[in-house]
C-alpha cells in the first residue's frame, strides 16, 4: 500500500496533537512513572523563573496528565535518584539524563566560546584564570550557589546584573563542566557534573556531532508528530544548516517521511510511527511555554494563532493580559485567558478572558470553566475570580457561578 503523502490542515493539526499526548482527557491522576514517561516523549521541558500561575515546567505535565504532585517532577530532577538534568535544550530546560551526551557537541563549543552570549563570552576571555578558580572552588568545597563563592559580590542591576561569580557559574553550566545540583527558591546550587549526574551516564561514549544532530532531530520529530525543517530545528535551538543534512538521512532510513499539508507552501516531514487521529477530545490550559506553542510560527501555521507572550510587553501594548495561556479544546486553540494565582488569597484571578474567531462562546465558556476548576484544585486554591476583561469575561463568569 502506497503511503500518504497528503494531509489536510486539520489532520496535521490531530497528528500534532496525538504526539504532544494532548488528544485524549487527562488521567484523574497521574503517578511518578507517568511523568518521566510524558518527558520522555516530549523531550524536554523549558524552564523560566516567571511563576505568576505555576513554574513554567510544572504546566506541560498537568495539562497532558491531570493533578499531580509537583513534588514528585522536582524529585526526579533533584533527588539522590535523579533521571532528569538540567541543560540548554530548547532555552533552560528539563531533559532525560539520558539525552545528556546528545548535547557533549554544544558543551564543547561552549568551551571554545562558540553559541554563547557575546557578553558572557567577552567576561571569559578576559576572566580566564578567574573562571578556572571557579570550578575548582566548586571542586574542592562541593555544591554551591553563586553568593556563597568567596569571590562573591552582591549583584547590581536586577535580575539580570549577574555578578562576576554568576557569570563564571553559568559559563561552566554551559560548558557541561558544573551542572544543577538542586534549587533553593529557584536558584541554582551548582556541582560538578561528574559528582551529580549517574556514574552510567558520565561513563557513555560521547557521539559525534552529526550522530547528536540526527537523533535529536529524531527525537523531535516524534515530539511534533508532522513538522517542517525549521520547526524540527526549533525544538533543541538547532541550526537550520546543521538539520537540513540530517533530515535527508532520516528520509533515507525511513525515520521521516516527506509530506504535504494543505495550505501550508513548506515541505513537512511525518515522523515514522505518527497517529493519525480521526478527532481529538483533549482539553487543557498551556503554558507560553508549552512544547505545543513555544514555536510561534508554527503555532500559526496549524491553529490560525497569532500568540505572543506579553510579559516583557509594556502594560499599555498589552492586547490580552500579561500572562495569557492559550485554551485548547478539541483540535482548536478556542480561546486564551490571562491568569494569576493569588495565593495569598487562595484564589484563581482571571484577569481576561478572549474568545478566539470561529469557536462558540457558550461550548468554550463551559469547558474553559471545567478546566479552571480543575486548575484551581491542582494548585490548592479555593475561589475563581473572573474580572469583566474580554469577549469571553461574562459568558465565562457566568459557568463559574454555576
Amino acid at each position: 500500500m502506497r503511503a500518504r503523502v497528503d494531509f489536510s490542515l486539520a489532520e496535521a493539526r490531530r497528528i500534532a496533537l496525538a504526539a504532544q499526548a494532548l488528544d485524549a482527557p487527562r488521567r484523574a491522576s497521574a503517578k511518578g512513572a507517568a511523568l518521566l514517561e510524558t518527558v520522555d516523549r516530549l523531550g524536554v521541558l523549558q524552564i523560566d523563573a516567571v511563576n505568576v500561575l505555576a513554574r513554567a515546567h510544572y504546566v506541560p505535565l498537568y495539562s497532558r496528565l491531570g493533578p499531580y504532585d509537583q513534588a514528585r517532577l522536582d524529585d526526579a530532577a533533584y533527588g539522590r535518584s535523579r533521571s532528569l538534568f538540567e541543560y540548554w535544550g530548547h532555552q533552560a530546560s528539563l531533559l532525560p539524563v539520558s539525552l545528556q551526551p546528545l548535547f557533549r557537541w554544544r558543551m564543547e563549543r561552549a568551551r571554545s566560546l562558540e553559541q554563547i552570549y557575546g557578553g558572557l563570552a567577552r567576561f571569559v576571555r578576559e576572566r580566564r584564570a578567574y573562571v578556572d578558580s571557579v570550578l575548582e572552588e566548586v571542586r574542592e568545597r562541593g555544591a554551591l550557589r553563586a553568593g556563597e563563592l568567596t569571590s562573591s559580590v552582591p549583584r547590581t542591576g536586577g535580575w539580570w546584573g549577574w555578578s562576576d561569580a554568576k557569570r563564571a557559574l553559568e559559563f561552566l553550566f554551559w560548558a557541561g563542566l558544573v551542572t544543577t545540583r538542586s534549587r533553593k527558591n529557584f536558584e541554582r546550587i551548582y556541582d560538578l557534573t561528574e559528582r551529580v549526574l549517574p556514574p552510567e551516564i558520565v561513563a557513555a561514549k560521547t557521539p559525534s556531532v552529526v550522530d547528536a544532530h540526527r537523533e535529536l532531530v529524531k527525537i523531535s520529530a516524534r515530539a511534533l508528530g508532522i513538522a517542517t525543517d525549521d520547526d524540527l530545528a526549533d525544538y533543541f535551538r538547532l541550526r537550520l544548516g546543521d538539520v537540513r543534512p540530517r533530515i535527508a538521512e532520516l528520509v533515507e532510513e525511513r525515520a521521516l517521511a516527506p509530506v504535504r499539508i494543505d495550505g501550508v507552501a513548506k515541505p513537512a516531514y511525518l515522523a515514522a510511527g505518527a497517529k493519525v487521529p480521526r478527532s481529538v477530545t483533549g482539553r487543557a490550559l498551556l503554558s507560553p511555554f508549552d512544547p505545543l506553542v513555544w514555536h510561534r510560527a508554527r503555532t500559526h501555521r496549524l491553529f490560525d494563532f497569532h500568540y505572543r507572550i506579553a510579559i516583557y510587553t509594556p502594560e499599555h501594548l498589552r492586547e490580552h493580559g500579561y500572562y495569557v495561556l492559550p485554551f485548547l479544546d478539541g483540535d482548536a486553540l478556542a480561546a486564551r485567558v490571562d491568569l494569576k494565582a493569588a495565593r495569598e488569597e487562595s484564589t484563581l484571578l482571571v484577569q481576561a478572558a478572549h474568545l478566539e474567531p470561529g469557536s462558540n462562546m457558550t461550548k468554550t465558556a463551559a469547558s474553559l470553566a471545567e478546566e479552571l476548576r480543575e486548575v484551581a484544585t491542582w494548585l490548592g486554591l479555593e475561589r475563581i475570580k473572573v474580572t469583566k476583561r474580554g469577549t469571553l469575561a461574562k459568558a465565562l463568569a457566568s459557568e463559574i457561578r454555576k
